[in-house]
């Protein structure tokens, strides 16, 4: 993929988180400066490649699971510099409330999941010992992708299964992003898992994360899933 079509794929993929529908060439052009003829021709070998895709018989083009763990896979630590607006004042938020909870392990976890389903606009979970507190399911629904049909039944499957699959997958990084269908329950929810593991007075192997659509801020909902877990593990 040449730097203008990672370029352009990035730019899908955060007009898309923005407005919730398929992105089309002229405002591609805009952003780029560059003919509409000229950002059609990028997106036909993006879409060709597997990156994008045209839902219905729409125009415009939204992102492939494919198309966001290229992306994913860009936000490494040397990327992460490059931070979204705004994002210290939020995880300032996210101590402030864990730190009033510092001598109640379970309030301050509880703390950061609400937080979370706050700041970020998903479904926020996290374990506690052997049990999984759990917030913002009303967020979670609100989204379009999530309003009808399999979408919700698949995503509530995942919801459903969370606390088993975490108890036998136990996930290794310090940060987990599983995409759409590359979620281990509920493939075709149309849903994005992020992950952060910490350890905590309950166990070494503890867990806070996020639920959403796959449009989503990743990189924003990234940063703050992981500054949220490493916060519990230096407070608690």
């Amino acid at each position: 993929m040449t730097d203008r079509q990672q370029a352009i794929l990035a730019a899908i993929i955060e007009q898309y988180a923005e407005i919730a529908a398929p992105v089309g060439s002229v405002t591609l052009a805009k952003l780029f400066g560059v003919s509409s003829a000229t950002i059609r021709s990028e997106m036909a070998k993006l879409e060709d490649m597997g990156f994008i895709e045209a839902p219905h018989t729409s125009a415009g083009r939204i992102p492939t699971d494919k198309g966001y763990r290229f992306y994913v896979n860009g936000i490494t630590e040397a990327t992460m510099t490059e931070l979204p607006s705004g994002i210290d004042r939020s995880a300032r938020a996210i101590e402030a409330h864990v730190s009033s909870h510092i001598n109640k392990a379970d309030r301050a976890i509880r703390s950061a999941v609400d937080s979370l389903v706050d700041l970020t606009g998903n479904f926020g979970f996290a374990t506690i010992g052997s049990e999984l507190y759990m917030n913002g399911i009303a967020n979670l629904f609100s989204h379009p992708e999530f309003r009808e049909g399999d979408h919700v039944r698949a995503v509530a499957t995942l919801i459903d299964n969370i606390e088993p699959w975490l108890s036998e997958a136990q996930p290794n990084e310090p940060l987990n992003v599983f995409i759409g269908s590359e979620n281990p329950i509920g493939k075709s929810s149309g849903a994005t898992l992020i992950i952060s593991r910490f350890r905590s007075p309950f166990s070494d192997r503890s867990y806070i994360g996020i639920i959403g659509p796959t449009r989503q801020h990743y990189r924003r909902t990234m940063e703050l899933v992981r500054r949220a877990g490493t916060m519990l593990e230096e407070v608690l």
